[in-house]
């Protein structure tokens, strides 16, 4: 084992246990990599990659019932630094906003006293990244600044609300969950509060269906998804349809858009919002484990899904080629085309019982390649999926399932087979997309099938549920200072012992040794104790008593009282001596045993008629001094003795020189003397005995009548010459052995349960607990230093007291949880950077906010460097040596693999960027660089492939097999958008049931240009529908545009009349009949529908006309009023304007983006390098120069300073001058 370096100043802090059932869906994985959850009325965030406990927060004063991590979604520089923050609710309605790293509070929020039933962050951060959305029952919402803890609006709804989902693609759409059905809400703005009540829809639970019986028929959720007809429905379904709306969640698929799910026990339904239809079912067969949540993925379209057996399983959508039968060897007779999620892999599942069960689980945001689950018992299992690469062949798969594939590209780059990967890296690093229909797949070498498999990489346990019997270890001392451990034994109700290393705060070891309720534990040395445990007594009050002798280091125990122990009365406490040689162990009904701790025998069981006992500590002072003086002396008389004559020798009698002989041969074997040790006790009457044990002799020595002011005597504490006693009835009493005087104090605090002395040579503390709480005494001055009460200051009980150190003390409550407090006993939460971890956490976001960024400069770019390094000594940072210190320890806690990648000559400078992105849990530079590097590299394709000019081969291939992920929407290649929205249309073809679904599914027919398909579907209209007569003109028309002039120009009048009169979406329609989409779009634009409007660019125009609408509505997103100028930079990025980008990031000041994304434009010669753009990239490199100064990164700033050329003259002066300063000095 290694030596351990002693930490004498123990930090202050708490152990938890079983959480509570308001605690069930108070948990969350923040972008930073830290997990929250709570755990009663504490918060505590855990690192997610070593499962240690980073930080308790207590201030809570009810159980905490969310908990959220705010977005990272922002461009971070010195004025808004990477930092925890972290906003907790609990049950009384009061929301705190917390700073994790210093654990201060920045804001309290309190609006009603109910519990908050839901919580979010804002994601689209432009504006501001301080809001926060909350429920207040029972039907409002709020708005508020979390910085300030203003309120910015409020709104109230019909129903109770139950949770919410914001579409993650549009910021202004928002949907409720609530306790009849659902309500959309599309006019969300953070400046006022929505004007309309939402759109309001009620859900037919599915159970009511027909379809639910059927699922778990042979042909399996395929046929009865076709039974399942409409849920969403515009009318309040009648009374008996359904009981009680029993959807579990409700959120937004992140990876497409416009989808939502909707999770009930047995299944989970895919809708899709455009015709409020269902496109798919995930169902459970009958014997199948209901679902307790789901988590939808971003990267991939995946689902992470908990079951009520603590099993998480990960669906992943089916490629469509396979349904599509494209390959025509196994076609279904009828192809029945739905969303089909496969079950691609699963974890164990846990043991429930009915105390421990699952209560939630929680995704990684950035990587979304592990789970966590939070377990009732105050378990959290990481589980992280790893992939592995199957070899077999592609056609002998066995099950209907469809390959997953490895992706191409590897950090948003195609790599070749050789280069250095991490697959495991992230979800989107490890599968490849599911192809879309009528794609097949390119089954060239690279595309390698793999496997999915959950791993459990990190797994915290909690204490066990209350009681406890706590016990610290032996204090430190200037001579065992070089083998001590701060070691506290916690007996649980359970019979097992946990011995917790105080350092760190992890579990030291498990012990299970009793078989039944630790009742108090006494150590015997710094690796040994001594417990016992009793059982429930009989009918004739008698028990089984257990005391056990434990060796840490080894683990074995043995029964101390050998035989001993079965019917008789419960031992009511064991006491060990100052010099750990006796145990007195006293009885309820029996009387007392004096052991000898070594030899494990029995001095003494006193006589029948021996008082019985109420209290009894041993005395602190004994002989041993004195007996190590005479066995020195011994010694120096038989040294002297072999040389003396036999003269001299007659005067020293042999008779005493061969005792002494034989003490002292004894005493070698032993290595110990039997020194003389007291002890005093006190019986029922209230008088005090004082005992002396010495050998195998017990000696009645002295006894002290009661004191008339005390009632009955419950315990007594000695330490020096100050002795302590406490009563039944609250009283305690100071006794001055040398003065001879004692002083009786009433506390008026009932029973006196326990009192203990701090440890240390003078220190005169003592903890005193009584059944409301505990109070500290100095006992030289005879006053309270410190007190708490339950109910009063605290909401926990006191179950048992000790003391850690000198000056902290260790309190075990009711609430599952063990404190270490100051001698105040004010719980505070510690400043992170001063724990004391056994493994290194990387954490940027606890380091100083200027060094954060400078580590981040270091990794992303080393252009001073030949090769890249990972040792910041020898940079010219020229900080204090502790912030270098703590940068390289970050470094060198990254894992081995990053730490290849980040060494690897080939990763390129994109690759870096994305990387560091995750490292970081950036969201913005996250979706930057995965747009910039897909974009960067495709045109960089293009370019080489048209310069060469052989055939244009290479491109189109390169184009198809890698598009950019379909979640990134509007921002994906125009080709791949098309296909995606025509499978998406064909899904709404195939799941129409009523004639709405049928004229929405035809107009986005006509819209795409899929004019036959739109006719048949006009033509279904029966001859009693309303419409019928309106749909067979328009089938006419759509069947009969020719492009003669003057129709063209008649129904371009009809469609502008149509717009000018109100019907947009018609006018829209005919407008795009006559292939006239681009005026179509800019309609759409005059009329504020710019997000249709781009979508319609998307399928209809050509490249040129597409890019002209897109650009303008870049400018309406940087307009002041919509401020969404980050989602225009990634729209630019689509489009190919790098050099526009470059001057957006440089205008809104983000140096350290433009300059790295001019290098990586320059690296991909995408940038033409003229008169104009040569002087903004000088402006940037020396802005960013200047940046690198203030955060004292002094190698970059000069390095940019000299590539910005004359901008950066002055800027490089300076620093040189500096330069010239530091090494003068």
């Amino acid at each position: 084992m290694l030596p351990y370096t002693v930490n004498i100043k123990l930090s202050a802090r708490t152990l938890t246990g079983a959480l509570n059932a308001h605690n069930k869906a108070a948990v969350d994985w923040g972008w930073q990599g830290l997990i929250a959850y709570g755990c009663h009325s504490l918060v505590l965030v855990i690192d997610s990659n070593t499962a240690q406990t980073l930080q308790v927060l207590e201030r809570h004063k009810a159980n905490v019932v969310k908990v959220k991590w705010a977005k990272e979604n922002y461009h971070h520089n010195i004025g808004s630094p990477y930092s925890l923050r972290l906003a907790s609710a609990d049950v009384n309605g009061k929301i705190i906003v917390w700073d994790v790293a210093t654990g201060v509070a920045r804001c309290e929020i309190q609006e009603h006293n109910k519990p908050i039933q839901d919580m979010q962050w804002l994601w689209n951060q432009d504006a501001s990244r301080d809001l926060l959305l909350a429920i207040h029952p029972p039907n409002y919402i709020v708005l508020w600044n979390a910085d300030t803890g203003t309120k910015l609006w409020k709104k109230s709804y019909a129903e109770n609300i139950l949770s919410f989902s914001f579409d993650p693609f549009d910021p202004s759409h928002l949907t409720l969950l609530t306790s009849e059905g659902i309500v959309f809400i599309s006019d969300f703005s953070p400046s006022k509060a929505p004007a309309s009540s939402g759109k309001k829809v009620y859900i037919s639970s599915p159970h009511s269906s027909p379809a639910h019986n059927k699922t778990a028929a042979a042909t399996g959720a395929k046929k009865a998804l076709n039974k399942v007809k409409i849920l969403i429905t515009q009318e309040k379904p009648s009374a008996e349809s359904v009981t009680l709306n029993d959807c579990l969640q409700l959120s937004y698929l992140p990876s497409k858009r416009n989808h939502m799910l909707l999770l009930y026990p047995r299944e989970i339904l895919i809708l899709d919002l455009e015709v409020n239809q269902t496109v798919g079912v995930i169902a459970i067969e009958r014997t199948g484990v209901p679902f307790v949540q789901v988590i939808p993925c971003f990267q991939r379209d995946g689902l992470f899904c908990l079951h009520e057996n603590g099993c998480i399983t990960l669906r992943v959508r089916r490629s469509y080629n396979t349904i599509f039968g494209s390959s025509n060897e196994e076609s279904d007779p009828d192809p029945v085309q739905e969303l089909t999620y496969d079950l691609r892999s699963q974890c164990d599942a846990i043991r429930v019982t009915k105390t421990v069960r699952p209560f939630s689980m929680v995704c990684c945001p950035v990587n979304e390649n592990s789970a966590a689950l939070i377990v009732s018992d105050g378990r959290v299992m990481i589980w992280e999926l790893k992939s592995s690469v199957s070899y077999r062949n592609y056609r002998n798969s066995s099950s209907g399932t469809s390959p997953l594939y490895s992706p191409i590209s590897f950090c948003g780059i195609p790599v070749g087979a050789l280069q250095n990967k991490l697959p495991d890296l992230s979800l989107d690093n490890m599968i490849g997309q599911s192809t879309i229909a009528g794609e097949e797949h390119l089954r060239g070498p690279t595309l390698q099938e793999v496997h999915l498999k959950f791993l459990l990489t990190g797994l915290l346990s909690g204490l066990p549920l209350p009681q406890f019997a706590i016990r610290m270890c032996p204090p430190l001392t200037t001579k065992n200072i070089k083998q001590y451990q701060p070691l506290l034994a916690v007996g649980t109700s359970n019979g097992s012992v946990l011995v917790y290393h105080l350092t760190s705060g992890l579990l030291h070891k498990e012990l299970s040794i009793h078989s039944c309720e630790v009742k108090g534990i006494e150590w015997t040395s710094l690796t040994g104790f001594l417990s016992f445990a009793t059982s429930t007594p009989n009918n004739l009050g008698l028990v089984r008593n257990e005391l056990q002798l434990v060796d840490l280091p080894t683990g074995r125990s043995i029964a101390f009282r050998g035989e001993r122990g079965n019917d008789e009365p419960a031992i009511e406490m064991i006491k060990v001596s100052h010099l750990k040689q006796y145990l007195a162990i006293v009885f309820k009904d029996k009387p007392l045993e004096l052991w000898d701790i070594r030899t494990c025998t029995l001095l003494r069981e006193m006589s029948k008629n021996f008082p019985t006992v109420t209290a009894l500590e041993w005395s602190p002072s004994h002989n041993l001094k004195s007996l190590r003086k005479k066995q020195l002396a011994t010694r120096e008389a038989m040294a002297r003795q072999t040389v003396v004559s036999d003269a001299e020798l007659s005067s020293v009698e042999s008779s005493v020189i061969s005792l002494l002989q034989e003490a002292e041969s004894k005493s070698e074997l032993s290595q110990n003397i039997s020194a003389r040790e007291h002890f005093v006790f006190t019986d029922t009457d209230g008088q005090v005995y004082h005992l002396t044990v010495e050998g195998n002799s017990v000696k009645d020595s002295a006894r002290i009548p009661p004191d008339g002011s005390m009632g009955s005597i419950t315990c007594i504490a000695w330490k020096g010459d100050t002795l302590v006693l406490g009563d039944v009835d609250g009283n305690l009493n100071f006794w001055d052995l040398k003065a001879r005087v004692s002083r009786g104090i009433p506390t008026h605090r009932s029973w006196v349960r326990k009192i203990r002395f701090a440890p240390g040579k003078g220190n005169q503390k003592l903890i005193a607990m009584y059944n409301d709480g505990a109070e500290v005494w100095d006992t030289k001055e005879v006053q309270m230093v410190s007190s708490l009460r339950s109910g009063r200051n605290v909401t926990f009980r006191i179950l048992d007291v000790d003391w850690c150190t000198s000056d902290k003390v260790i309190l075990a409550s009711d609430d599952g949880c063990i404190r270490v407090l100051e001698m105040s006993m004010k719980s505070a939460c510690f400043r992170m950077d001063e724990q004391e971890l056994t493994e290194p956490v990387w954490c940027p976001y606890l380091l100083v906010p200027r060094a954060a960024l400078a580590l981040k400069t270091f990794l992303l770019h080393q252009p001073w460097n030949e090769q890249y390094s990972l040792d910041i000594s020898h940079v010219d940072y020229p900080e204090n040596e502790d912030v270098k210190n703590q940068l390289q320890e970050q470094l060198n806690s990254l894992s081995n693999d990053l730490k290849r990648l980040l060494l690897d000559p080939e990763f390129t400078i994109l690759q870096r960027c994305l990387l560091v992105a995750r490292l970081y849990g950036d969201e913005s530079e996250l979706h930057f660089w995965t747009v910039a590097a897909h974009y960067l590299h495709s045109l960089s394709q293009e370019k080489s492939a048209s310069i060469a000019d052989n055939d244009n081969i290479s491109l189109p291939q390169e184009k198809v097999t890698n598009p950019l992920d379909i979640c990134y929407d509007i921002l994906c290649e125009n080709s791949y958008f098309q296909k995606f929205q025509l499978e998406r249309v064909n899904l709404q073809e195939v799941k129409r049931s009523t004639y709405d679904h049928t004229r929405k599914c035809a107009d986005q027919l006509l819209l795409l240009g899929q004019t036959d398909r739109a006719v048949q579907l006009l033509l279904e209209t029966s001859a009693d529908n309303q419409h019928y007569y309106c749909d067979s003109l328009k089938a006419c028309l759509v069947t009969t545009v020719t492009s003669s002039g003057p129709s063209q120009s008649t129904i371009k009048l009809v469609a502008t009349n149509m717009i000018a009169n109100g019907k947009l979406a018609e006018g829209v329609q005919l407008l795009c009949l006559i292939d006239k989409a681009a005026d179509a779009c800019r309609y759409l634009q005059t009329y504020g529908e710019w997000n249709r409007a781009a979508w319609l660019a998307k399928v209809r125009l050509n490249s040129e006309e597409c890019a002209d609408v897109l650009k303008r509505w870049v400018d309406h997103l940087c307009s002041p009023q919509v401020n969404q100028k980050s989602k225009a930079i990634l729209v630019l990025l689509s489009l190919g304007c790098f050099t526009r980008v470059v001057e957006m990031l440089h205008s809104m000041r983000y140096f350290d983006r433009a300059a790295l994304f001019v290098e990586a434009c320059l690296k991909y010669d995408t940038i033409e390098v003229n008169e104009d753009t040569k002087k903004l990239i000088l402006a940037v490199y020396a802005d960013y120069a200047r940046s690198l100064k203030n955060l004292g990164f002094k190698q970059g700033a000069i390095l940019f300073a000299s590539k910005a050329g004359a901008a950066g003259k002055d800027l490089l002066n300076e620093l040189e001058q500096c330069k010239s300063e530091i090494t003068e000095e």
